[in-house]
Protein backbone atom coordinates (compact mmCIF):
# COMPACT_ATOMS: atom_id res chain seq x y z
CA UNK A 1 0.00 0.00 0.00
CA UNK A 2 1.54 3.55 -0.84
CA UNK A 3 2.75 5.20 2.24
CA UNK A 4 1.20 9.03 -0.14
CA UNK A 5 -2.13 7.72 -1.45
CA UNK A 6 -3.53 4.54 -0.76
CA UNK A 7 -5.02 2.54 -3.99
CA UNK A 8 -8.00 1.17 -3.62
CA UNK A 9 -9.23 -0.89 -6.57
CA UNK A 10 -6.70 -3.41 -7.90
CA UNK A 11 -7.48 -4.31 -11.68
CA UNK A 12 -8.37 -7.80 -12.34
CA UNK A 13 -6.31 -7.84 -15.31
CA UNK A 14 -3.35 -7.56 -13.20
CA UNK A 15 -4.07 -9.53 -10.26
CA UNK A 16 -3.01 -13.67 -10.30
CA UNK A 17 -5.02 -15.75 -8.58
CA UNK A 18 -3.86 -19.31 -6.89
CA UNK A 19 -6.04 -21.63 -4.72
CA UNK A 20 -5.07 -20.65 -1.00
CA UNK A 21 -7.94 -22.62 1.00
CA UNK A 22 -7.55 -26.26 0.78
CA UNK A 23 -11.86 -26.27 0.54
CA UNK A 24 -11.30 -24.03 -2.53
CA UNK A 25 -9.18 -25.63 -4.07
CA UNK A 26 -10.52 -25.26 -7.83
CA UNK A 27 -7.43 -24.82 -10.21
CA UNK A 28 -7.78 -23.10 -13.63
CA UNK A 29 -6.29 -24.62 -17.00
CA UNK A 30 -3.12 -22.56 -16.41
CA UNK A 31 -2.36 -23.61 -13.03
CA UNK A 32 -0.80 -20.33 -12.04
CA UNK A 33 -2.95 -17.33 -13.24
CA UNK A 34 -6.87 -16.50 -13.99
CA UNK A 35 -6.73 -13.06 -16.03
CA UNK A 36 -10.00 -10.81 -16.23
CA UNK A 37 -10.39 -12.32 -19.85
CA UNK A 38 -11.05 -15.39 -18.98
CA UNK A 39 -12.36 -14.96 -15.08
CA UNK A 40 -16.19 -15.15 -16.30
CA UNK A 41 -15.42 -18.37 -18.52
CA UNK A 42 -16.26 -20.73 -15.59
CA UNK A 43 -17.62 -20.17 -12.24
CA UNK A 44 -14.71 -22.48 -10.54
CA UNK A 45 -12.50 -19.76 -11.91
CA UNK A 46 -15.15 -17.29 -9.54
CA UNK A 47 -14.89 -19.69 -6.98
CA UNK A 48 -10.57 -19.79 -7.09
CA UNK A 49 -10.61 -15.91 -7.21
CA UNK A 50 -13.31 -15.79 -4.38
CA UNK A 51 -10.38 -18.08 -2.24
CA UNK A 52 -8.21 -15.13 -2.42
CA UNK A 53 -10.40 -13.15 -0.41
CA UNK A 54 -10.92 -15.54 1.94
CA UNK A 55 -7.23 -15.84 2.02
CA UNK A 56 -5.95 -12.42 2.62
CA UNK A 57 -7.61 -12.69 5.95
CA UNK A 58 -5.11 -15.29 7.49
CA UNK A 59 -1.65 -15.48 4.73
CA UNK A 60 0.79 -12.62 3.94
CA UNK A 61 0.50 -13.36 0.03
CA UNK A 62 0.74 -16.25 -2.50
CA UNK A 63 3.79 -16.47 -1.65
CA UNK A 64 6.47 -18.19 -4.50
CA UNK A 65 3.48 -18.03 -6.24
CA UNK A 66 2.65 -14.19 -6.28
CA UNK A 67 4.66 -12.85 -3.98
CA UNK A 68 3.22 -11.14 -0.07
CA UNK A 69 0.26 -8.67 -1.12
CA UNK A 70 2.03 -6.18 1.10
CA UNK A 71 5.88 -5.69 1.48
CA UNK A 72 6.88 -6.00 4.87
CA UNK A 73 10.16 -7.01 6.76
CA UNK A 74 8.53 -9.92 8.27
CA UNK A 75 5.55 -10.45 6.03
CA UNK A 76 4.09 -13.29 8.32
CA UNK A 77 4.40 -10.81 11.30
CA UNK A 78 1.88 -8.34 9.79
CA UNK A 79 -1.02 -10.35 8.29
CA UNK A 80 -4.32 -9.85 9.63
CA UNK A 81 -4.85 -12.95 11.78
CA UNK A 82 -1.51 -12.16 13.54
CA UNK A 83 -2.04 -8.15 14.05
CA UNK A 84 -5.87 -8.64 14.91
CA UNK A 85 -4.69 -11.16 17.59
CA UNK A 86 -1.95 -8.48 18.81
CA UNK A 87 -4.74 -5.99 19.04
CA UNK A 88 -7.34 -8.14 20.78
CA UNK A 89 -5.32 -9.90 23.16
CA UNK A 90 -1.93 -8.48 24.21
CA UNK A 91 -3.71 -5.01 25.53
CA UNK A 92 -5.89 -7.22 27.94
CA UNK A 93 -5.35 -9.51 31.01
CA UNK A 94 -5.30 -12.36 28.59
CA UNK A 95 -1.65 -11.95 27.18
CA UNK A 96 1.67 -9.79 27.62
CA UNK A 97 4.47 -9.94 24.81
CA UNK A 98 8.05 -10.32 25.84
CA UNK A 99 9.38 -9.69 22.35
CA UNK A 100 11.74 -6.27 21.81
CA UNK A 101 10.10 -5.53 18.52
CA UNK A 102 8.63 -2.22 18.01
CA UNK A 103 5.32 -1.48 19.20
CA UNK A 104 5.10 -4.88 21.00
CA UNK A 105 5.67 -3.15 24.33
CA UNK A 106 2.84 -0.12 23.62
CA UNK A 107 0.59 -1.91 22.91
CA UNK A 108 1.20 -4.51 26.25
CA UNK A 109 1.61 -1.78 28.40
CA UNK A 110 -1.70 1.02 26.42
CA UNK A 111 0.67 3.47 25.32
CA UNK A 112 0.05 2.88 22.15
CA UNK A 113 0.76 5.98 19.73
CA UNK A 114 -0.42 6.56 15.85
CA UNK A 115 2.72 5.19 14.58
CA UNK A 116 2.36 1.70 16.45
CA UNK A 117 3.29 -0.94 12.97
CA UNK A 118 0.79 -3.38 14.40
CA UNK A 119 -2.22 -0.81 13.77
CA UNK A 120 -0.73 0.44 10.46
CA UNK A 121 -0.90 -3.52 9.41
CA UNK A 122 -3.73 -4.19 10.52
CA UNK A 123 -5.48 -0.98 9.18
CA UNK A 124 -4.17 -1.73 5.19
CA UNK A 125 -4.47 -5.75 5.75
CA UNK A 126 -8.39 -4.68 6.30
CA UNK A 127 -8.16 -2.06 3.36
CA UNK A 128 -6.52 -4.84 1.26
CA UNK A 129 -9.33 -7.52 1.82
CA UNK A 130 -12.09 -4.78 1.37
CA UNK A 131 -10.18 -3.89 -2.21
CA UNK A 132 -10.02 -7.27 -3.21
CA UNK A 133 -13.79 -7.90 -2.11
CA UNK A 134 -15.19 -4.69 -3.86
CA UNK A 135 -13.18 -5.68 -7.32
CA UNK A 136 -14.87 -8.67 -7.20
CA UNK A 137 -18.21 -7.89 -6.04
CA UNK A 138 -18.29 -5.30 -8.91
CA UNK A 139 -17.16 -7.88 -11.67
CA UNK A 140 -19.69 -10.19 -10.60
CA UNK A 141 -22.73 -8.09 -10.16
CA UNK A 142 -25.60 -8.86 -12.13
CA UNK A 143 -24.49 -12.30 -12.81
CA UNK A 144 -27.57 -14.88 -13.36
CA UNK A 145 -25.45 -18.26 -12.53
CA UNK A 146 -26.42 -19.46 -9.34
CA UNK A 147 -23.22 -20.07 -8.01
CA UNK A 148 -21.43 -16.59 -9.19
CA UNK A 149 -24.63 -15.12 -7.41
CA UNK A 150 -23.53 -17.30 -4.36
CA UNK A 151 -20.08 -15.94 -4.37
CA UNK A 152 -20.71 -12.51 -4.99
CA UNK A 153 -22.90 -12.67 -1.79
CA UNK A 154 -20.12 -14.11 0.40
CA UNK A 155 -17.59 -11.51 -1.23
CA UNK A 156 -20.14 -9.40 0.59
CA UNK A 157 -19.95 -10.92 3.89
CA UNK A 158 -16.16 -10.38 3.75
CA UNK A 159 -16.54 -7.01 3.24
CA UNK A 160 -18.69 -6.64 6.02
CA UNK A 161 -16.67 -9.03 7.85
CA UNK A 162 -13.66 -6.31 7.16
CA UNK A 163 -15.26 -3.40 8.35
CA UNK A 164 -16.74 -4.56 11.21
CA UNK A 165 -12.83 -5.14 12.42
CA UNK A 166 -12.38 -1.84 11.29
CA UNK A 167 -15.83 -0.27 12.88
CA UNK A 168 -14.71 -1.92 16.08
CA UNK A 169 -10.96 -0.86 16.19
CA UNK A 170 -10.39 2.18 14.45
CA UNK A 171 -14.05 3.77 14.27
CA UNK A 172 -13.95 5.76 11.59
CA UNK A 173 -12.06 4.35 8.80
CA UNK A 174 -12.54 5.22 4.88
CA UNK A 175 -14.95 3.80 3.29
CA UNK A 176 -14.93 2.43 -0.53
CA UNK A 177 -17.44 0.28 -2.06
CA UNK A 178 -17.54 -1.62 -5.47
CA UNK A 179 -19.17 1.63 -6.62
CA UNK A 180 -16.45 3.23 -6.53
CA UNK A 181 -13.65 3.80 -9.52
CA UNK A 182 -11.11 2.00 -9.69
CA UNK A 183 -7.53 3.68 -9.49
CA UNK A 184 -5.72 6.10 -7.51
CA UNK A 185 -8.05 8.41 -5.38
CA UNK A 186 -8.52 9.92 -1.72
CA UNK A 187 -11.27 7.64 0.13
CA UNK A 188 -13.58 9.51 2.21
CA UNK A 189 -13.92 8.63 6.33
CA UNK A 190 -17.21 7.08 7.16
CA UNK A 191 -18.84 8.06 11.04
CA UNK A 192 -18.65 5.07 12.71
CA UNK A 193 -22.01 4.92 13.51
CA UNK A 194 -23.01 5.11 10.05
CA UNK A 195 -20.43 2.30 9.19
CA UNK A 196 -22.45 0.61 12.09
CA UNK A 197 -25.68 1.05 9.27
CA UNK A 198 -23.75 0.12 6.44
CA UNK A 199 -22.59 -3.24 7.79
CA UNK A 200 -25.97 -3.80 8.92
CA UNK A 201 -27.78 -3.42 5.83
CA UNK A 202 -25.27 -5.43 3.60
CA UNK A 203 -25.61 -8.22 6.05
CA UNK A 204 -29.25 -8.15 5.60
CA UNK A 205 -29.15 -8.08 2.13
CA UNK A 206 -27.06 -11.06 1.38
CA UNK A 207 -28.71 -13.21 4.02
CA UNK A 208 -30.52 -14.63 1.77
CA UNK A 209 -28.18 -15.22 -1.04
CA UNK A 210 -25.86 -17.24 0.91
CA UNK A 211 -25.64 -20.84 1.47
CA UNK A 212 -28.11 -22.49 4.08
CA UNK A 213 -26.31 -23.17 7.55
CA UNK A 214 -23.23 -26.01 7.18
CA UNK A 215 -23.54 -25.58 3.18
CA UNK A 216 -19.61 -25.71 2.45
CA UNK A 217 -17.28 -25.39 5.61
CA UNK A 218 -15.57 -23.18 5.76
CA UNK A 219 -17.24 -20.39 3.06
CA UNK A 220 -19.54 -18.38 4.68
CA UNK A 221 -23.50 -19.34 5.08
CA UNK A 222 -26.51 -17.69 6.51
CA UNK A 223 -25.30 -19.08 9.73
CA UNK A 224 -22.37 -16.61 9.41
CA UNK A 225 -23.89 -13.70 8.51
CA UNK A 226 -26.58 -14.18 11.61
CA UNK A 227 -23.48 -14.75 13.80
CA UNK A 228 -22.07 -11.46 12.62
CA UNK A 229 -25.54 -9.47 12.64
CA UNK A 230 -25.49 -10.71 16.11
CA UNK A 231 -22.12 -9.53 17.30
CA UNK A 232 -22.40 -6.26 15.69
CA UNK A 233 -25.80 -5.43 17.55
CA UNK A 234 -24.13 -7.24 20.80
CA UNK A 235 -21.70 -4.15 20.51
CA UNK A 236 -24.40 -1.65 19.32
CA UNK A 237 -24.13 1.01 22.50
CA UNK A 238 -20.41 1.24 21.77
CA UNK A 239 -20.57 1.93 18.26
CA UNK A 240 -23.50 3.93 18.07
CA UNK A 241 -24.56 4.96 21.42
CA UNK A 242 -28.25 3.50 21.23
CA UNK A 243 -28.14 -0.68 22.73
CA UNK A 244 -29.85 -3.17 20.26
CA UNK A 245 -30.24 -5.93 22.46
CA UNK A 246 -33.16 -7.80 21.08
CA UNK A 247 -31.68 -7.24 17.34
CA UNK A 248 -28.82 -9.17 18.86
CA UNK A 249 -31.02 -11.67 20.49
CA UNK A 250 -33.12 -12.07 16.91
CA UNK A 251 -29.55 -13.55 15.07
CA UNK A 252 -28.32 -15.46 17.83
CA UNK A 253 -31.85 -17.56 17.93
CA UNK A 254 -31.79 -17.70 13.92
CA UNK A 255 -28.26 -19.20 14.76
CA UNK A 256 -29.58 -21.12 17.83
CA UNK A 257 -33.17 -22.52 16.17
CA UNK A 258 -31.76 -23.52 13.01
CA UNK A 259 -30.80 -26.69 14.48
CA UNK A 260 -27.50 -27.32 12.45
CA UNK A 261 -25.28 -26.79 15.31
CA UNK A 262 -24.19 -27.94 19.01
CA UNK A 263 -21.74 -27.88 21.42
CA UNK A 264 -18.57 -30.15 20.99
CA UNK A 265 -18.75 -32.79 23.60
CA UNK A 266 -14.99 -31.86 23.65
CA UNK A 267 -14.01 -28.57 24.31
CA UNK A 268 -10.98 -28.84 22.71
CA UNK A 269 -12.18 -29.77 19.80
CA UNK A 270 -12.38 -26.63 19.20
CA UNK A 271 -9.05 -25.48 19.09
CA UNK A 272 -7.23 -28.71 17.78
CA UNK A 273 -6.74 -30.03 13.90
CA UNK A 274 -9.76 -31.50 13.64
CA UNK A 275 -12.20 -28.81 14.68
CA UNK A 276 -12.96 -27.90 10.92
CA UNK A 277 -15.51 -30.29 9.28
CA UNK A 278 -16.58 -32.93 11.81
CA UNK A 279 -17.23 -30.44 14.71
CA UNK A 280 -20.35 -29.63 15.67
CA UNK A 281 -19.66 -26.43 16.99
CA UNK A 282 -17.56 -24.44 14.14
CA UNK A 283 -19.72 -21.53 12.18
CA UNK A 284 -17.09 -19.71 10.66
CA UNK A 285 -13.54 -19.81 11.27
CA UNK A 286 -10.17 -18.95 9.17
CA UNK A 287 -9.15 -22.16 7.40
CA UNK A 288 -5.24 -23.22 7.58
CA UNK A 289 -3.88 -26.28 6.30
CA UNK A 290 -0.06 -27.45 7.22
CA UNK A 291 0.37 -28.50 3.45
CA UNK A 292 -2.04 -25.95 1.52
CA UNK A 293 -1.89 -22.72 3.80
CA UNK A 294 1.62 -22.65 5.32
CA UNK A 295 2.57 -19.74 7.00
CA UNK A 296 3.91 -18.42 10.70
CA UNK A 297 0.48 -16.95 11.31
CA UNK A 298 -3.13 -17.86 12.78
CA UNK A 299 -3.15 -20.61 15.27
CA UNK A 300 0.51 -21.38 13.89
CA UNK A 301 1.71 -18.11 15.27
CA UNK A 302 -0.67 -19.05 18.87
CA UNK A 303 1.04 -22.46 19.36
CA UNK A 304 4.79 -21.09 18.31
CA UNK A 305 4.51 -17.67 20.20
CA UNK A 306 2.90 -19.31 23.21
CA UNK A 307 5.73 -21.83 23.61
CA UNK A 308 9.10 -22.06 25.36
CA UNK A 309 11.69 -24.62 25.91
CA UNK A 310 11.02 -24.87 29.73
CA UNK A 311 7.34 -24.48 30.34
CA UNK A 312 5.55 -24.96 27.71
CA UNK A 313 7.11 -26.96 24.97
CA UNK A 314 5.08 -27.30 21.74
CA UNK A 315 6.24 -30.25 21.11
CA UNK A 316 5.27 -31.65 24.43
CA UNK A 317 1.70 -29.76 24.66
CA UNK A 318 1.09 -28.13 20.94
CA UNK A 319 2.55 -31.22 18.73
CA UNK A 320 4.77 -28.99 16.69
CA UNK A 321 8.57 -30.09 16.21
CA UNK A 322 10.25 -27.80 13.79
CA UNK A 323 10.91 -24.33 14.53
CA UNK A 324 9.06 -24.53 18.04
CA UNK A 325 8.94 -22.34 21.22
CA UNK A 326 9.60 -18.75 20.90
CA UNK A 327 8.89 -17.27 24.22
CA UNK A 328 7.06 -14.30 23.53
CA UNK A 329 2.91 -14.62 24.45
CA UNK A 330 1.80 -15.91 28.12
CA UNK A 331 -1.27 -14.48 30.30
CA UNK A 332 -0.72 -12.10 33.16
CA UNK A 333 -2.05 -13.41 37.11
CA UNK A 334 -5.41 -11.63 36.52
CA UNK A 335 -6.70 -13.78 33.92
CA UNK A 336 -5.54 -16.87 35.79
CA UNK A 337 -8.10 -15.50 38.71
CA UNK A 338 -10.74 -15.64 36.24
CA UNK A 339 -10.26 -18.92 34.41
CA UNK A 340 -9.85 -20.58 37.86
CA UNK A 341 -11.64 -20.58 40.51
CA UNK A 342 -8.85 -20.81 42.75
CA UNK A 343 -10.17 -20.47 46.26
CA UNK A 344 -12.86 -23.31 45.44
CA UNK A 345 -10.06 -25.70 44.22
CA UNK A 346 -7.55 -24.96 46.25
CA UNK A 347 -8.75 -22.98 49.49
CA UNK A 348 -7.34 -20.02 50.84
CA UNK A 349 -3.84 -21.18 50.17
CA UNK A 350 -1.61 -19.82 46.86
CA UNK A 351 -1.79 -22.39 43.96
CA UNK A 352 0.37 -24.95 44.83
CA UNK A 353 3.73 -25.71 42.99
CA UNK A 354 2.62 -29.11 42.65
CA UNK A 355 -0.27 -28.43 40.85
CA UNK A 356 1.34 -26.61 37.49
CA UNK A 357 -1.40 -27.37 35.25
CA UNK A 358 -4.48 -26.59 37.67
CA UNK A 359 -5.11 -30.12 37.02
CA UNK A 360 -7.47 -29.70 40.33
CA UNK A 361 -9.89 -27.31 38.66
CA UNK A 362 -13.10 -28.96 37.70
CA UNK A 363 -14.05 -26.43 34.74
CA UNK A 364 -11.45 -28.82 31.53
CA UNK A 365 -11.36 -25.17 29.94
CA UNK A 366 -8.80 -24.43 31.81
CA UNK A 367 -4.87 -24.97 29.41
CA UNK A 368 -2.70 -22.95 31.26
CA UNK A 369 0.56 -23.85 33.18
CA UNK A 370 2.89 -22.01 35.98
CA UNK A 371 5.97 -20.63 35.06
CA UNK A 372 8.96 -19.38 36.92
CA UNK A 373 6.74 -17.68 38.58
CA UNK A 374 3.18 -16.34 38.44
CA UNK A 375 4.41 -12.22 38.49
CA UNK A 376 5.42 -10.56 36.03
CA UNK A 377 8.51 -8.36 37.29
CA UNK A 378 8.68 -5.94 33.99
CA UNK A 379 6.58 -4.92 31.18
CA UNK A 380 9.56 -6.44 29.44
CA UNK A 381 10.47 -8.92 31.09
CA UNK A 382 11.24 -12.40 29.10
CA UNK A 383 8.50 -15.13 28.32
CA UNK A 384 9.43 -17.12 31.60
CA UNK A 385 7.17 -15.62 33.55
CA UNK A 386 3.27 -15.34 33.43
CA UNK A 387 0.64 -17.81 32.59
CA UNK A 388 1.59 -20.24 30.06
CA UNK A 389 -1.23 -20.67 27.94
CA UNK A 390 -1.83 -23.84 25.95
CA UNK A 391 -5.22 -23.80 24.23
CA UNK A 392 -4.33 -24.33 20.63
CA UNK A 393 -2.91 -27.32 19.40
CA UNK A 394 -1.51 -28.95 16.30
CA UNK A 395 -2.84 -32.34 17.12
CA UNK A 396 -6.29 -33.72 17.16
CA UNK A 397 -8.45 -33.39 20.36
CA UNK A 398 -7.52 -36.45 21.02
CA UNK A 399 -3.87 -36.59 21.03
CA UNK A 400 -2.92 -38.28 17.54
CA UNK A 401 -1.47 -36.46 14.56
CA UNK A 402 -3.66 -34.86 11.65
CA UNK A 403 -4.40 -36.70 8.20
CA UNK A 404 -2.17 -33.31 6.93
CA UNK A 405 0.10 -33.13 9.55
CA UNK A 406 3.25 -30.45 9.18
CA UNK A 407 5.90 -30.58 11.81
CA UNK A 408 6.05 -26.58 11.18
CA UNK A 409 2.32 -25.33 10.42
CA UNK A 410 -0.39 -25.79 12.51
CA UNK A 411 -4.15 -27.56 10.42
CA UNK A 412 -6.22 -26.27 13.19
CA UNK A 413 -8.32 -23.71 11.73
CA UNK A 414 -9.00 -20.23 13.88
CA UNK A 415 -12.47 -19.57 14.57
CA UNK A 416 -14.26 -16.72 14.01
CA UNK A 417 -18.05 -18.07 15.14
CA UNK A 418 -18.71 -20.67 17.18
CA UNK A 419 -21.85 -22.16 18.36
CA UNK A 420 -21.04 -20.99 22.13
CA UNK A 421 -20.88 -17.45 21.20
CA UNK A 422 -24.57 -17.55 19.80
CA UNK A 423 -25.35 -18.89 23.76
CA UNK A 424 -23.20 -16.32 25.15
CA UNK A 425 -24.20 -13.63 23.12
CA UNK A 426 -28.29 -14.63 23.57
CA UNK A 427 -27.66 -14.55 27.47
CA UNK A 428 -25.89 -11.36 27.63
CA UNK A 429 -29.09 -9.96 25.25
CA UNK A 430 -31.97 -12.01 27.36
CA UNK A 431 -29.58 -10.56 30.96
CA UNK A 432 -30.13 -6.89 29.77
CA UNK A 433 -33.51 -7.19 28.70
CA UNK A 434 -34.50 -8.42 32.06
CA UNK A 435 -34.78 -11.97 31.19
CA UNK A 436 -32.22 -13.84 33.42
CA UNK A 437 -33.93 -16.70 33.88
CA UNK A 438 -33.34 -17.54 30.14
CA UNK A 439 -29.32 -16.18 30.63
CA UNK A 440 -29.08 -18.91 33.37
CA UNK A 441 -30.04 -21.63 31.04
CA UNK A 442 -27.79 -20.58 28.03
CA UNK A 443 -25.11 -20.03 30.47
CA UNK A 444 -25.64 -23.56 32.34
CA UNK A 445 -25.14 -25.49 28.91
CA UNK A 446 -21.88 -23.66 28.28
CA UNK A 447 -21.25 -24.63 31.83
CA UNK A 448 -22.35 -28.33 31.86
CA UNK A 449 -20.15 -28.74 28.79
CA UNK A 450 -17.20 -27.39 30.85
CA UNK A 451 -17.41 -29.43 33.72
CA UNK A 452 -18.88 -32.18 32.48
CA UNK A 453 -22.32 -31.95 34.77
CA UNK A 454 -24.19 -29.90 36.52
CA UNK A 455 -21.27 -29.01 39.23
CA UNK A 456 -20.87 -25.79 37.55
CA UNK A 457 -24.40 -24.53 36.98
CA UNK A 458 -25.58 -21.50 37.95
CA UNK A 459 -28.62 -19.79 39.80
CA UNK A 460 -30.42 -16.45 38.89
CA UNK A 461 -29.27 -15.30 42.21
CA UNK A 462 -25.57 -15.71 41.02
CA UNK A 463 -25.91 -13.90 37.38
CA UNK A 464 -24.46 -10.91 37.85
CA UNK A 465 -22.70 -8.52 34.64
CA UNK A 466 -19.42 -9.26 36.01
CA UNK A 467 -20.27 -13.21 35.78
CA UNK A 468 -21.37 -12.60 31.89
CA UNK A 469 -17.80 -10.78 31.17
CA UNK A 470 -15.87 -13.76 33.28
CA UNK A 471 -17.59 -16.19 31.90
CA UNK A 472 -16.79 -14.64 28.48
CA UNK A 473 -12.90 -14.49 29.18
CA UNK A 474 -13.15 -18.24 30.54
CA UNK A 475 -14.91 -19.65 27.56
CA UNK A 476 -13.12 -17.57 24.64
CA UNK A 477 -9.92 -16.69 26.23
CA UNK A 478 -6.95 -16.51 23.07
CA UNK A 479 -9.99 -16.03 20.34
CA UNK A 480 -9.29 -12.36 19.80
CA UNK A 481 -12.34 -11.37 21.54
CA UNK A 482 -11.57 -10.07 24.57
CA UNK A 483 -10.41 -6.32 24.14
CA UNK A 484 -14.69 -6.44 22.45
CA UNK A 485 -15.50 -7.58 25.66
CA UNK A 486 -14.03 -5.43 28.13
CA UNK A 487 -14.46 -2.16 26.20
CA UNK A 488 -18.53 -2.98 25.96
CA UNK A 489 -18.50 -3.99 29.58
CA UNK A 490 -16.50 -0.68 30.61
CA UNK A 491 -13.56 -2.39 32.00
CA UNK A 492 -10.81 -1.89 28.93
CA UNK A 493 -9.62 1.67 30.15
CA UNK A 494 -10.56 3.40 32.77
CA UNK A 495 -12.86 0.76 34.51
CA UNK A 496 -12.26 -0.82 37.74
CA UNK A 497 -10.31 -3.59 36.53
CA UNK A 498 -6.47 -4.06 36.81
CA UNK A 499 -4.03 -6.30 35.05
CA UNK A 500 -0.28 -6.22 35.80
CA UNK A 501 1.54 -3.46 33.27
CA UNK A 502 -2.10 -2.01 32.49
CA UNK A 503 -0.75 1.77 31.86
CA UNK A 504 2.99 0.76 32.13
CA UNK A 505 2.09 0.08 36.40
CA UNK A 506 2.97 -3.13 38.19
CA UNK A 507 0.00 -3.37 39.32
CA UNK A 508 -1.43 -1.51 36.59
CA UNK A 509 -3.62 1.60 36.88
CA UNK A 510 -6.55 3.12 34.56
CA UNK A 511 -5.75 4.88 31.52
CA UNK A 512 -7.61 7.19 29.29
CA UNK A 513 -11.15 5.88 27.86
CA UNK A 514 -10.10 7.45 24.12
CA UNK A 515 -7.48 4.31 23.92
CA UNK A 516 -11.20 2.47 23.41
CA UNK A 517 -10.53 2.99 20.06
CA UNK A 518 -6.98 2.67 17.96
CA UNK A 519 -5.73 5.94 16.42
CA UNK A 520 -6.15 5.95 12.38
CA UNK A 521 -1.73 5.28 11.15
CA UNK A 522 -0.05 8.42 11.01
CA UNK A 523 1.01 7.77 7.58
CA UNK A 524 -2.84 7.93 6.27
CA UNK A 525 -3.73 10.84 8.20
CA UNK A 526 -0.52 12.75 6.58
CA UNK A 527 -1.36 11.47 2.82
CA UNK A 528 -5.12 11.40 2.69
CA UNK A 529 -6.83 15.01 3.19
CA UNK A 530 -10.11 13.53 3.93
CA UNK A 531 -9.05 11.63 7.27
CA UNK A 532 -9.32 13.44 10.60
CA UNK A 533 -7.69 11.53 13.53
CA UNK A 534 -9.49 9.97 15.95
CA UNK A 535 -9.70 12.26 19.04
CA UNK A 536 -6.66 11.97 21.94
CA UNK A 537 -4.34 11.05 18.92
Amino acid sequence: MNKNKIIFGILLSGLMITSCVKDLDVQPQDPNTIMAGNLGDDPLYMKQTLGKIYASFILSGQGANGGDDITAPDPNFFTTSRALWNLQEITTDEAICAWGDVGISDLNTQTWSPSNPFLTALYQRLSLSITYANDFIKFTNGNTDPAVAQYNAEARFLRALAYSYSMDLFGNPPFTTDADGVGKFYPKQIERAKLFNYVVSELKSIESKLGEPKFSYPQADKAACWMLLAKVYLNAQVYTGTAKWDSCKIYADKVISSGKYSLAANYRQNFSADNGKTNPEMIFALEQDGVNTQGYVGTTFIIESSSDAVYIRAEDFHGLTSNTNWNGNRARKQFMNVLVDTIATYGNVPVPASDPLFAKSKDKRVFIKMKKSMDIPSASSNGDYGIGVYKFTANNADGTKAANYNPAYASTDFPIFRYADALMMRAEASFRLGNAASAVTDINAIRTRAFGNATGNITTAQLTEKFILDERCREFYYEAQRRTDLIRFGQFTDGTYRWNWKGGTFNGTATDKHLNIFPIPGDEVSANPNIKQNPGY
